[in-house]
């Protein structure tokens, strides 16, 4: 990746640490309540729910960017892309964990990265819910922010495999058949997994390993560089880049890392 100057990081930093209050501040002042439900899939007894307060969040959310940069590109959940004139481009989920959200459950977040040339190098996880948000920043750290309170986040080694918190989620994805391919990783996925939250719990130390299927690039960019910045590794099942999305690991440490990718060869 070129090299950006610290001068646009701490830019791009600034702006999302400030989007979070008008995201919550629109949310709780004039969204929040009853909405309309839609499914998107075009499968038979498919289900990807989408609903109005998805859309208009991600409508703020690009109008908001592009009084800032107006040449930066915008690829996002719910509408077209906007193509880049300056090289940095942003990704949007205006919620992720949109299923969460429809139940009244708080674990849903929005979530917002920046890539300069394709490669992300910093990200948002808003909790409007918890009250809390999570940030990738300009010295290669990522913060919990709570209370106005910065706290730097550390990712915490496992002691030993089989102790290793995982928390995983094949849900409507691996078939019984393929998930006994890996049934002596299934064995050890003792915790839940709650979409962007489980990444962010792994980043305080909660967790050692994270597993999903099938990731969106928006569900998956901002990501990248909190779990990186904490000193954690991510890639997809397959050990590529994870910038793509697909199927997706995060991981404490290197060691465990390569040993879940092992585990994960006969359905990667």
């Amino acid at each position: 990746m070129d090299k950006i100057s610290k001068k646009n990081k701490l830019i791009y930093y600034r702006f999302l640490n400030s989007i979070t209050k008008k995201i919550n501040k629109l949310y709780f002042g004039k969204l929040m309540g009853k909405f309309d439900l839609n499914n998107k899939s075009k499968k038979k007894n498919g289900f990807d729910p989408v609903t109005n307060i998805d859309r208009a969040l991600e409508v703020f959310i690009r109008k908001e960017i592009n009084k800032k940069f107006p040449k930066d590109g915008v690829i996002g959940e719910e509408f077209k892309t906007k193509k880049t004139k300056s090289g940095f481009t942003w990704v949007i989920d205006p919620i992720d964990g949109t299923r969460s959200f429809i139940i009244g459950s708080p674990t849903w977040s929005n979530l917002i990265s920046v890539s300069y040339n394709n490669e992300p190098f910093i990200g948002l996880v808003n909790f409007p819910m918890l009250k809390k948000y999570y940030i990738s920043g300009i010295n290669n750290n990522s913060y919990l922010v709570e209370n106005n309170k910065f706290k730097k986040l550390k990712v915490v080694k496992s002691k030993s495999f089989n102790n290793s918190k995982i928390a995983g989620n094949f849900f409507g994805w691996l078939t019984p058949n393929e998930q006994k391919k890996i049934s002596k990783l299934t064995k050890l996925m003792r915790y839940p997994c709650s979409d962007a939250l489980s990444y962010c719990q792994l980043c305080e130390g909660k967790l050692n390993v994270v597993l999903q299927c099938y990731n969106k690039i928006w569900d998956i960019h901002p990501m990248i560089s909190l779990i990186k910045n904490a000193g954690g590794y991510i890639s997809t099942w397959k050990g590529k880049n994870a910038k793509a999305g697909g199927s997706i690991v995060a991981s404490s440490n290197i060691d465990l890392h390569k040993k879940i990718l092992k585990m994960l060869k006969p359905v990667a």
